[in-house]
């Protein structure tokens, strides 16, 4: 304590007295606040652990780019990466104790209502064509306006599931078809499993939006290219063959969902988006407060995933699920993460009963406009944009490691104008936070059933028509013991802990002025706002869509 003037804090100097005599050797600290003898409050962010005699140095809680500061020393975060991610006590139990979770759950597995509902409506065709929309995976479905060259349907075909007195063609010129092609599945390796090959489809699966607003599926080609061993499957075959051509699409949507999109998509671009601030932004960089809450637990649980999803004992194995995630990078596009030019460019503005489009379009604007009150805050004009070599440091860092380099895939590897910048981080915040959500938290609802579709199917895509019977579709699919496994492990990733923090929520006080702090109250209250208007929405709903209600939304990719 002392009457003289301080000056203007820049930094402290906090160190953990390394002489104290209580063996613990860390501890915890979540902010230093200083009260100035002229009465100036000024906060000091921590919020990390400091180890016995580590001197830490703390900036203030006020944003400042790199040109407003007088002195700069910028704090070099790489050698401590691991205390910032570490797991909360809860959720290191919840993980590893996930293995007496499966067994406890064996014989109470399909408690919820949802995989309640899929277990009653699984062989219905409405249902199959509503999961490509609202499930899992909405990545994937977009609409056809002509038919693939290897995709041997014709008019013949599907002209009985379609409206009376039209033509597919009148159809595809209404907009009202849609297609799913698994061609980035086409000779993917899978791994050995009791001396046989596991076995995934290259599918193409078409469907018709019928005049009731139902999304079902027509006709289903299991590979690639068209011959006389890779029939066009269509709903008026045996009951067998038809559920036996809808199961092996739904499992490749599921392998590809889990690496490309799931695994790939989110888990690790939310990894790419993380390590670049950490290494590229001071703590005192408004940009850096900004996202740093959205990276909480990500560096931890993708270690994790490495050692389990890419181990030998996955569904693809590891040469499998690399090459899968190679052809999935190699393909990705900045527009494709940006969720209003995905939805463009798939043709799905207008199909019906799309509520993954729904609430995401109004959650991306939410967090778009957040972001641009905050960054037009800190940055009122392009000039500033252009200056911060931190900023262009930063992105092009993502450009180089994330994307490697590759100019087609569209992301920008410097930024020119604010609006560049708004756009870009309610990319990262949307993808980090809300696609995550869309695409982990109804595995357990829609996955765990094994006959709906599975990432271990041990019998080939069948070759001929009228072979197939139901023991065959029994044969397929997993046993007793890899049910209860796989379910397990979905019922541990859909599952909420007890110190989630949800979207909006910012418990580490990171800002110290006035306005940012106004504008996450505003952020909030629009996002309770959604809340209301979605759980209204799903009260009248035969299924539900709770996934993207901002209650189960988190704010980065924890499990």
């Amino acid at each position: 304590k002392t009457s003289m003037s301080l000056g203007k804090l820049l930094l402290v100097k906090a160190e953990k007295d390394p002489f104290f005599l209580i063996s613990e050797d860390e501890w915890y600290c979540s902010r230093i606040v200083v009260t100035t003898p002229e009465g100036d409050v000024v906060l000091f962010p921590c919020y990390r652990w400091i180890s016995r005699g580590e001197l830490v140095e703390l900036r203030g809680g006020r944003g400042l780019l790199k040109n407003e500061m007088a002195i700069h020393y910028k704090l070099m975060m790489l050698t401590s990466l691991n205390v910032f991610q570490t797991f909360s006590d809860y959720e290191q139990v919840l993980i590893c104790k996930s293995s007496m979770i499966t067994d406890k759950i064996g014989n109470n597995i399909f408690c919820q209502c949802v995989s309640e509902y899929v277990m009653q409506h699984w062989k219905d065709d409405d249902f199959f064509g509503f999961q490509f929309l609202n499930a899992i995976n909405p990545n994937v479905i977009k609409r056809c306006s002509e038919l693939p060259p290897n995709f041997s349907v014709t008019e013949e075909m599907v002209k009985p599931f379609l409206r009376d007195g039209t033509s597919l063609k009148q159809e595809m010129g209404k907009g009202n078809i849609f297609i799913c092609d698994q061609k980035i599945m086409d000779g993917i390796p899978t791994r050995m499993y009791d001396g046989h090959p596991l076995q995934v489809a290259a599918g193409l699966c078409l469907f018709y939006m019928n005049p009731e607003n139902k999304l079902m599926p027509i006709a289903i080609q299991l590979h690639q290219q068209p011959s006389e061993q890779n029939p066009i499957f269509l709903p008026s075959d045996s009951e067998a063959d038809w559920l036996l051509a809808k199961l092996f699409i739904r499992s490749s949507d599921l392998l590809e969902h889990q690496a490309v999109y799931h695994l790939m998509s989110t888990h690790f671009l939310a990894e790419v988006f993380a390590i670049a601030t950490f290494r590229c932004f001071p703590e005192i960089h408004p940009l850096y407060k900004l996202l740093i809450p959205h990276f909480r637990y990500t560096l931890n649980v993708n270690s994790g995933a490495r050692n389990s999803l890419l181990g030998p004992d996955g569904s693809l194995g590891y040469e499998g699920i690399k090459e899968l995630m190679r052809r999935g990078l190699s393909r990705m596009t900045y527009s494709s993460l940006c969720l209003p030019e995905n939805i463009a460019a798939r043709g799905l503005q207008s199909i019906p009963n799309f509520y993954y489009r729904d609430d995401g379009l109004k959650l991306w604007n939410i967090i778009n406009s957040f972001v641009k009150y905050i960054v037009e805050h800190y940055y009122p004009s392009d000039s500033d944009v252009c200056k911060d070599t931190e900023l262009q440091e930063w992105i092009n860092e993502i450009f180089t490691h994330g994307v490697l380099g590759n100019k087609l895939s569209g992301f920008p590897a410097s930024f020119n104008t604010v609006e560049e910048v708004i756009k870009f981080i309610t990319m990262v915040i949307f993808t980090v936070s809300v696609q995550h959500a869309a695409l982990n938290n109804e595995q357990f609802d829609y996955s765990s059933w094994m006959p709906y579709g599975s990432g271990l199917l041990h019998k080939p895509a069948p070759t001929t028509k009228g072979q197939s019977s139901m023991t065959t579709l029994l044969e397929t699919l997993p046993n007793i013991g890899e049910t209860v496994k796989f379910a397990g492990m979905l019922w541990v990733l859909s599952h909420k802990y007890t110190d989630v923090v949800l979207l909006g929520q910012y418990p580490e006080e990171r800002f110290d002025e006035p306005t940012p702090k106004q504008m996450i109250k505003e952020f909030q209250a629009e996002l309770s706002y959604l809340s209301e208007e979605i759980t209204a929405r799903n009260s009248r709903l035969e299924v539900p869509y709770t996934y993207l209600n901002p209650t189960e939304i988190e704010n980065s990719v924890t499990i």
